[in-house]
């Protein structure tokens, strides 16, 4: 067991002891890339950081090993797990003085050379920091760039009405992560060459106490290899620019509605796939037609004379003027339907909505003395009372 207090695992990733694996390997992408030898030449210190990064995140990004470790305080393959034979139970500090000899046992399984005496599993969760740059082979073999398909991108626009009821082509300007020009995506840059930190072997040993570590290279990463990390990407394989683009925004659309443009989200590595760009749309609204689905709704002002003889009159449809039939004896408020007269379908291409129009029935300003004469004669000729029925329902 090792005799030095090491930092907490926790604490060194920068994560709360409930974080999930995700957040674990989030953490520790941003804290090695910060610290990775290669992005600090020379500094002895960052070295040190990253070795005890990887240290912390081989353990806590495997179930068992952090079962071990939250359970213990310090993790050992010897250690037996809650359940498991040779496990006593009892609380943590009652092991304190158990004398494990892990003499040469191998945490970091057979990567290029280095003793195996141990059924070691160690260097999975560790090429996870370097599946970006590159993966590496078995003892220090052939570099082979993984391939990651690039994420989706979603931005929000803003339309005018006639757009969306016709549909458009609009200029757009958008920010996406691209290929990297200079490495290729592969995040580095050269010829591969021998790393001089374990001699191309893609493991070192280091110890704690009694205990003996064969661990993954933390400079090549297990590989036995290094190369030199892009400067123009960081290692990244890829680089954030901005470019117009042209959307056909499809006749019909409404607000709240989505545009796919395919492969013009953020960009894969190593030649994987581009994600998409999703265009959500916002559309501005019209002073006269309100939309509800494909159907337009809209108000018209009658005349008297037409509401109550009946008419033929003109209305604005999104085609244009179109002719209208007021029945006599039309009311104010009453609806009447235009069949097809509304937005053709995003989802039908072909199939269009109606319009529907509320008819406002508009009481004339009457100027003269014979006007008025005439609409106190119509007075006389239709003397009901339009307000009868509301006393009768008062009782």
């Amino acid at each position: 067991m090792p005799t030095t207090k090491k930092q907490d695992y926790y604490d060194l990733l920068g994560v709360d002891r409930k974080a999930n694996a995700k957040d674990i390997r989030t953490s520790f992408r941003k804290l090695a890339r910060k610290y990775h030898p290669d992005l600090n030449p020379g500094d002895k210190s960052s070295e040190e950081k990253f070795k005890q990064l990887q240290e912390a995140y081989d353990v806590l990004s495997d179930a068992k090993k952090r079962q071990i470790y939250d359970q213990y305080g310090f993790y050992s393959d010897n250690v037996p797990q809650r359940g498991a034979p040779g496990y006593s139970g009892g609380n943590p500090d009652e092991h304190a003085d158990i004398n494990f000899d892990f003499g040469g046992f191998d945490f970091g399984g057979n990567t290029g050379g280095g003793s195996s005496s141990g059924a070691g599993s160690g260097t999975g969760s560790f090429r996870d920091l370097f599946s970006q740059f590159f993966r590496g082979g078995q003892g220090g073999g052939s570099l082979e760039p993984e391939q990651q398909a690039g994420g989706d991108l979603e931005y929000q626009i803003e339309i005018d009405f006639w757009d969306a009821v016709r549909g458009a082509v609009k200029k757009l300007q958008i920010t996406r992560m691209e290929t990297c020009e200079t490495c290729h995506g592969t995040g580095a840059q050269g010829q591969a060459h021998t790393c001089p930190t374990c001699g191309g072997t893609g493991t070192i040993q280091q110890t704690a106490g009694k205990m003996k570590f064969n661990v993954p290279c933390t400079r090549c990463g297990g590989t036995g290899k290094i190369r030199t990390v892009c400067r123009t990407c960081g290692g990244e394989g890829r680089v954030r620019k901005t470019e117009t683009i042209e959307v056909r925004i499809p006749a019909g659309l409404a607000s709240g509605g989505r545009v796919r443009v395919p492969g013009k989200g953020n960009a894969g590595t190593m030649g994987a796939p581009a994600g998409d760009l999703y265009l959500r749309v916002e559309v501005k609204p019209h002073e006269f037609f309100e939309r509800r689905g494909d159907d337009l709704y809209t108000r018209i002002p009658v005349k008297v004379t037409e509401a109550t003889l009946g008419a033929k009159i003109e209305v604005p449809t999104i085609d244009g003027r179109a002719q209208l039939k007021i029945p006599p004896g039309t009311q104010s408020g009453q609806k009447l339907r235009m069949r097809e007269r509304g937005v053709e379908s995003a989802q039908q291409p072909g199939k269009r909505g109606d319009e529907i129009v509320t008819v406002d029935v508009v009481v004339p300003t009457l100027n003269d003395e014979r006007s008025r004469e005439i609409m106190r004669e119509l007075a006389k000729l239709n003397s009901q009372d339009p307000r009868t029925a509301l006393f009768e329902k008062m009782g």
